[in-house]
């Protein structure tokens, strides 16, 4: 209970000053008044749409793909260095031609002259306008926003990226071909002459009539109409843009704390509090029912084994113990023997235990503010980095589990350990890979990126659970507290509850309830492009997933053992991982209720990337539960007396 609030004290603290951390070596930009500040370009990304609230699009398109037409710089756009994880996830940043010079207010400023849109252009950014789509842009890194107003307590906060274009409850399809630049700053240095950028607003306009007069300057025709895209015509577009400085008295350390706003905060605090008590009843009615019915059946084996049975003629009461001597003790010569596919299990058990250490790790960190939202792709390069230095806990568990089962196949255990679930997900993302860029996006992973991937999997990763296996296998195996049998017990019929199916369905519906509506935001985020920032909420959710997957599984395992069936190593693996599959049937419902995308490539990219994630998700649980059970059932056969 103390970890729990403590844990909330965090969360609320994260929340409120999030951006006040920076890791060490970033550092502000300080500018003079005329110096010229970057503007880069990011990717143009999907949105939620604001007629219908859905999303219609997966995929995000360079900034600079020919069907917008948009301005290069004179000597053509250059890369700006990101992160792996920024790559990853489909960052693009390149510099632009776009000219902003400290507290110089311009307007009506010409990007260039596009000239006429040719109808296939017109065809695809009209798509792109339907499909809400978003334009990004970066000044000083701070992301140009679009300011929203929330529905429920009317504040205003800005949203990270601002709209191509809109379309009209006509049916007209309109682009957006001026953009207001509103960029806030603020004093810095003991004479104030040194400025920093804390915001970046852009409010997007659509004039018809603008154009480049003779003298080669914009004229904005302000009082004009839209600029429509009808399609099976071209249309001239002539893009400029106006910028205004306005000093701002938000310090440098905070600027990003107005693009982390929470809509509706209650539901995130009630969900949590709902959690929180009903792991602590779970835990604790888990705790009462073992401790009460194991006490009672550890005292009636123990004193059943200490009765002289050449003496008990002639007792009922000791007849009555005897027939009561049923259950999870007649097991006790099988409930340590080694489970079919040993070898696949201890390959899975390490790899869970892997990514329960990253992603602990990774949280926390997140949730104590070192993985800024200023450091792009941090988050995720962290988070491969620290799977790949762990990968000598996964050799580790993974050799020490086989070893334990009594496997003999040890090289064949070293050498699946870290390829086979990292070559499943490095397969699937390949392979998803390939439709992002047969489909033309800037999402598309280069070559060149899968190769470092590789490298870094191969020259690390693989040696350190090389490694790690090593030393696991030089390690004495686990020994059992009873003695297996050499003859198996055979396992009589099980009711309707304790099935495969239907116990597992029952096991794995709880944890996933404790991380449900985080899980919404989460999906939310991942698919629009947004920032997700919550991880303090993100964190307890993820303690009260462990807590409620470990009294689960120990529950299914009671009751297995109780029915005389041993054979419950993969079961709390499954049921434990049976979470993994209700985040799939998750995203499948995200998918009817809020995407409505077309064709293939968009159902594709969904469907797998969310069976690739409830996949790495359903490994995860399924470690908790198995260790969880296996204490618990190492525990209470250690406890008892047999011959």
């Amino acid at each position: 209970m103390n970890f729990l609030l403590a844990s909330a004290l965090l969360c609320s603290i994260s929340i409120n000053n999030v951006a006040a951390f920076y890791l060490p070596g970033v550092a502000p930009s300080s500018y003079s008044q005329g110096d010229r500040v970057p503007l880069t370009v990011n990717a143009l990304t999907p949105s939620i749409s604001r007629h219908d609230e859905q999303i219609h699009a997966v995929v995000s398109y360079d900034y600079y793909h020919p069907a917008f037409r948009f301005c290069r710089p004179e000597k053509g756009p250059q890369r700006v260095r990101e992160s792996l994880g920024s790559i990853i996830f489909g960052d693009r940043i390149q510099t632009s031609p776009f000219e902003l010079h400290m507290a110089q207010n311009e307007t009506c400023k010409m990007i260039c002259d596009s000239g006429d849109f040719d109808e296939k252009s017109v065809r695809f950014v009209r798509s792109r306008i339907n499909e809400a789509y978003n334009v990004n842009l970066l000044v000083d890194g701070l992301p140009a926003a679009e300011l929203r107003e929330d529905p429920l307590t009317h504040e205003r906060f800005s949203s990270p990226g601002f709209p191509l274009g809109k379309v009209r409850e006509d049916g007209a399809v309109i682009l957006n071909n001026h953009w207001d630049i509103i960029v806030d700053y603020h004093t810095a240095g003991l004479r104030g002459t040194r400025y920093r950028v804390v915001g970046v607003l852009v409010q997007p306009q659509s004039y018809s009539e603008s154009k480049v007069t003779d003298a080669g300057k914009a004229d904005c025709a302000v009082n004009s109409g839209p600029l429509m895209l009808k399609e099976g015509e071209g249309t001239k577009v002539t893009y400029t843009y106006s910028v205004y400085w306005r000093p701002s008295d938000t310090a440098w350390a905070t600027r990003w704390d107005k693009y982390l706003h929470i809509i509706d905060p209650k539901i995130h605090w009630f969900s949590l509090i709902n959690s929180t008590i009903f792991v602590i009843f779970l835990v604790g009615m888990v705790s009462s029912i073992l401790v009460r019915a194991l006490r009672k059946d550890i005292a009636r084996y123990n004193r059943l084994d200490n009765i002289n049975l050449d003496d008990l003629s002639g007792t009922s009461a000791v007849d009555d113990d005897i027939q009561e001597d049923s259950g999870w003790k007649l097991v006790h010569g099988d409930v340590f023997r080694s489970p079919r596919y040993s070898l696949m299990l201890s390959v899975l058990l390490g790899n869970g235990a892997q990514l329960f250490v990253m992603t602990g790790v990774t949280v926390a960190f997140a949730m104590l503010g070192f993985l800024s939202p200023s450091n792009r792709g941090w988050l995720t390069s962290i988070g491969l980095l620290l799977y790949t230095l762990f990968g000598c806990i996964g050799g580790y568990i993974s050799a020490r589990v086989y070893k334990s089962f009594g496997g003999e196949k040890w090289k064949v255990n070293i050498a699946a350990t870290p390829i086979f679930v990292p070559g499943i997900v490095f397969g699937t993302f390949f392979l998803l890979n390939l439709f992002v860029w047969a489909k033309g996006s800037s999402g598309a992973v280069p070559f060149t990126t899968m190769l470092a991937i590789i490298a870094i999997w191969f020259v690390i990763s693989v040696p350190l659970s090389v490694a790690g296996s090593w030393y696991g296998f030089k390690q004495p195996a686990i020994e059992a507290p009873t003695r297996i049998n050499q003859i198996p017990r055979q396992i009589p019929p099980v009711t309707r509850s304790l099935r495969p199916l239907p116990s597992l369905l029952l096991t794995g519906i709880l944890p996933f309830c404790a991380i449900f509506v985080e899980l919404y935001f989460i999906m939310t985020s991942l698919w629009t492009s947004k920032i997700y920032y919550m991880f303090g909420f993100l964190f307890i959710c993820y303690a009260l997933m462990v807590l409620t997957s470990a009294c689960t599984t120990i529950l299914l395992v009671y009751f297995l053992l109780c029915a005389e069936d041993y054979r419950w190593q993969w079961r709390a693996f499954f049921g434990a991982g049976m979470t993994g599959g209700y985040v799939f049937v998750n995203a499948l419902g995200f998918w009817v209720t809020r995407v409505s995308f077309g064709g293939l490539t968009g159902a594709v990219l969904y469907v797998g990337y969310s069976a690739l994630i409830s996949f790495l998700v359903a490994v995860l649980s399924g470690t908790i539960g198995f260790f969880a059970s296996y204490a618990f059932v190492y525990r209470i056969y250690g406890s008892i007396k047999v011959d």
